[in-house]
């Protein structure tokens, strides 16, 4: 079903596939930056509230640490102690004229130190009351922004919270309360009670009590970032409050099942990221940063419950980059189309209108197809194939004239052999009656010799045959040098004789070897016929060595033979005219260039001629079928 949708030519297959790979990369690098960018923009989104978050705890936290310090300076100044030890067991402040202790001036004189230190403290701002109260509440020191009254220290040792706040080993963080002081709502402030402790033993002879304001939260947050779906919590003590309109107000956390991000990011040690679920169901991120250093018992955090939208309009805004990064990936997909198409194509047209004129039996030479890349090396490869074609059917024509030429002259070697024969014949029995033994010899081989030319036209037969070709004619041979020539076969098995050889290929060697190697030393000769088998992985070879101990040949002469037989073009018999370089092609026409003839020389001492030719047994289907 599928291969009805992929493209056939290789225009349609490569657009296909660049534009696959476009597309591939462009999905890939959309997904690759959609997941980081939005792992980036929550780890910036959490490290930015956690940063916030970090900024306000540390002035939260240095302003309560003043306070605190204020708090304890309270219950240790030996002004102050004096004073609560001087009026524990007084019922109110004497008069100006029973004042016989000094205690009026002792009074205004703790007071205006307490003022002092009120003020010299850098957070007073945030202090809304400061109040020391003797042990039995009836003598006290005040100073505060808010509502005052003569019975502050009572009212305030029957509120709920004194007990706990007065009986705490360490400084107890209850949350946030109502001023305990105003008629009518009043501020929200956080509470700090102790006990003040005789210097010299721990009586407790009174208590100290100040008011921190909510503002000090306010303020640092009055400007903190806060998109209307993100929330922001202070937690004191247990107690959570969450920030509404520049006021805390006491709720629970709006969400359950908190649990550890994945991926966290935090800045700095001791910050928690949480993902949670809210009441709607909805999946949250939540970043819990503590106030650290507030001395006592009750933890400060700040907690912001990130946005949402404002995470989504952040990412819609990544989204539309994307979209233009794809746009503009998808163009250069486009481009490289365009290119490709012009780049490959172009040539791949020209190409082909050259195939289409070499078909038509056009074989000129292209120039204009031959470029500097690889196409360019097929057009170069197409005309070099159109010249060789061109080569090859001149050769062609030139073999085919040679070959009519070869005929014509076997034809007119082959005129009336039988009458030849029989004539011959003729000859060699009127020799035999007059007793002319030598003439019947030569003439029964030369009859021999044309009866193998004359039957059939096989072009191989075994090397017994050939031999005996070779012997009728050295036969004739002798009679013509008188006996002054001998010859010698060495055979090294009886199977080689069925060794299966080209027709007279033997013949023209022992023919060069008479007339151009012996004849001219003007003495008598000696040829050797040596057979053998060599083992060749993984064939067999048959080598046949004719040596001579003619005059022998100097490399350009053997140069020249190979190349073509020195008196071929003048000489009209028929063995002569197979010469050793016609042999060599029949060989290297039928087996191949790794077989043929091979000649060394040592001129004024020998010739050797060697045939190298597969070792095949000969068969007559064989030899029909050549």
């Amino acid at each position: 079903m599928w291969k009805r949708f992929i493209p056939k030519t290789i225009r349609g297959k490569l657009m296909a596939l660049t534009a696959s790979v476009t597309l591939l990369i462009t999905i890939l690098t959309t997904s690759i930056c959609f997941s980081v960018f939005q792992s980036f923009l929550r780890k910036n989104q959490i490290q930015s509230a956690e940063f916030n978050l970090q900024v306000a705890s540390n002035n939260i936290a240095a302003d309560m640490k003043d306070i605190i310090y204020f708090s304890k300076w309270c219950r240790s100044n030996s002004t102050i102690i004096s004073y609560l030890e001087a009026f524990k067991h007084r019922q109110k402040l004497p008069s100006v004229q029973n004042d016989t202790d000094n205690l009026r001036p002792m009074a205004l004189s703790t007071h205006n130190r307490l003022k002092e230190e009120y003020y010299n403290t850098r957070s007073y701002d945030y202090i809304s009351r400061v109040l020391v109260s003797s042990i039995d509440e009836n003598n006290f020191l005040q100073i505060t922004t808010n509502n005052s009254s003569s019975y502050a220290a009572k009212i305030i040792s029957q509120k709920p919270f004194f007990k706990r706040l007065y009986d705490s080993p360490d400084f107890l963080w209850i949350g946030l309360i109502n001023d305990p002081l105003a008629e009518i709502g009043g501020d929200t402030i956080i509470p700090i009670l102790r006990p003040a402790y005789n210097e010299f033993n721990s009586e407790i002879i009174g208590w100290t009590y100040v008011e921190i304001s909510t503002r000090l939260f306010t303020r640092y947050l009055s400007s903190y970032p806060l998109p209307d779906d993100s929330s922001l919590f202070l937690t004191i003590g247990g107690k959570n409050y969450i920030y509404d309109l520049g006021s805390w107000k006491e709720t629970e956390l709006p969400y359950k099942n908190p649990s550890q991000y994945s991926e966290t990011n935090a800045l700095f040690q001791g910050t928690q990221v949480l993902s949670v679920t809210t009441e709607q169901g909805e999946k949250r991120i939540v970043v819990e940063r503590p106030i650290e250093g507030i001395e006592g018992i009750g933890d400060f955090s700040l907690i912001q419950v990130l946005s949402e939208q404002q995470f989504k309009q952040q990412k819609n805004l990544y989204m539309l980059l994307l979209l233009g990064i794809c746009l503009f990936i998808l163009s250069l997909g486009i481009l490289l189309i365009f290119f490709l198409n012009r780049i490959i194509m172009d040539p791949i047209r020209k190409v082909s209108s050259k195939l289409s004129k070499i078909s038509t039996g056009d074989f000129s030479k292209d120039a204009e197809i031959e470029w500097d890349h690889e196409i360019g090396q097929v057009g170069k490869g197409i005309n070099s194939m159109s010249e060789n074609i061109m080569t090859l059917l001149d050769k062609k024509v030139a073999d085919e004239k040679q070959k009519k030429d070869l005929e014509y002259q076997i034809l007119q070697s082959q005129i009336n052999p039988h009458f030849l024969y029989n004539t011959l014949n003729s000859i060699k029995w009127m020799a035999t009656i007059q007793n002319a033994t030598g003439i019947a010899d030569m003439t029964t081989a030369l009859a021999r010799l044309l009866k193998n030319v004359s039957k059939g036209t096989a072009s191989f037969i075994t090397l017994k045959e050939e031999l005996e070709l070779v012997k009728d004619y050295f036969l004739i041979q002798q009679y013509r040098y008188g006996g002054s020539v001998t010859i010698e076969y060495q055979i090294t098995s009886e199977d080689l004789y069925q060794c299966r050889i080209h027709r007279f290929s033997l013949q023209p060697i022992i023919e060069n070897a008479l007339f151009h190697g012996i004849e001219p030393t003007k003495t008598a000769g000696h040829i050797i016929v040596s057979a053998q088998k060599e083992e060749a992985s993984p064939l067999k070879i048959l080598k046949i060595d004719i040596t001579d101990n003619g005059v022998g040949m100097t490399p350009e002469m053997i140069e020249k033979v190979m190349q073509d037989d020195a008196d071929s073009a003048n000489n009209t018999e028929f063995f002569r005219h197979i010469g050793i370089s016609n042999v060599n092609k029949r060989i290297q026409h039928d087996f191949g260039p790794d077989y043929g003839i091979t000649i060394t020389s040592q001129p004024g001492e020998f010739t050797t001629m060697s045939i190298r030719i597969p070792y095949e047994r000969y068969t007559d289907n064989q030899g029909a079928e050549r």
